[in-house]
């Protein structure tokens, strides 16, 4: 079944005490066209985050953002060594001076080299195995989205070719029709020359193979969306010939009906992969 374009997905990934969000968006584009958010120093990630998106992906415009939700701006710690090394001291000062020992958790905090402060950094390269499977689990997300949308666009693409094919059918009807009418009215070698002019079984001939191609690609799994473009341009042409060639009201009903329908299988064709 064909894949749209509109998708989105999101993970959570945390590396110890650090969490953070992936979001991958997608709409429709030409081409694959990626876009990213990232946090400063997070530009190693990037073309790594680009071939997975590459190996998934050939359509769309891709938003994908990283950001850092949760993290510890500083690490505390205490040497315990310096701390029994102050407590020695303060015994030993005690006993040889026979003070009373009041030393408090307060006094020893303030004391140099007993409390460490180191500020936190975040290494984009030691956070990749996380945010590859962040990217995985978001990709997943994505890509069912899209062929949820797909399998929609599919079925209303499905049910303009079945109405094409009935246009189809009326005006090869009304063709016939008018050629009896025409028959009765006119000389058999005028008639000939008119038979001739406004023969479209070879327009309408082509017009069936272009449905038929058209509704077997709505049912393949690769990218069809360039293809089904074509296709529509190659009906355009067809259904202005038998315009052009069956000058009647009822044909012309019918050609407007064609054109009008082809242009939203265009346009849905914009959103299909």
């Amino acid at each position: 079944m064909i894949t749209g374009m509109t998708g989105f997905g999101s993970a959570q990934f945390n590396v110890g005490k650090l969490k953070g969000l992936i979001e991958v968006k997608s709409v429709n584009h030409r081409y694959l066209d990626i876009a990213f958010y990232l946090p400063n120093g997070f530009g190693v990630v990037e073309n790594k985050v680009r071939d997975m998106l590459a190996k998934t992906l050939t359509r769309g415009r891709v938003t994908v953002s990283i950001r850092i939700t949760d993290k510890p701006d500083q690490e505390v710690s205490f040497n315990e060594d310096m701390i029994k090394e102050y407590l020695a001291h303060a015994k030993s000062i005690e006993k040889k001076y026979k003070l009373v020992n009041n030393l408090t958790l307060a006094d020893l905090i303030r004391m140099p080299g007993v409390v460490d402060v180191k500020e936190v950094f975040v290494e984009a390269a030691d956070m990749w195995p996380s945010i590859e499977k962040g990217m995985i689990v978001s990709l997943k997300s994505l890509k069912a989205m899209r062929q949820r949308e797909g399998k929609s666009l599919a079925a209303d693409i499905n049910d303009k070719l079945k109405k094409m094919s009935a246009r189809l059918r009326g005006i090869e009807k009304r063709s016939k029709d008018i050629l009896k009418a025409k028959q009765k009215a006119v000389k058999p070698e005028e008639f000939a020359s008119f038979q001739k002019s406004i023969d479209v079984n070879e327009e309408i001939a082509r017009f069936d193979h272009y449905i038929e191609e058209m509704t077997n690609l709505l049912k393949l799994e690769v990218p069809v969306g360039k293809k089904l473009d074509f296709i529509a341009q190659e009906m355009q042409r067809e259904t202005n010939t038998l315009g052009s060639k069956l000058q009647d009201d009822l044909v012309s009903n019918s050609v407007i009906a064609l054109k009008s329908k082809i242009e939203k299988i265009r346009e849905q064709g914009n959103n299909i992969e």
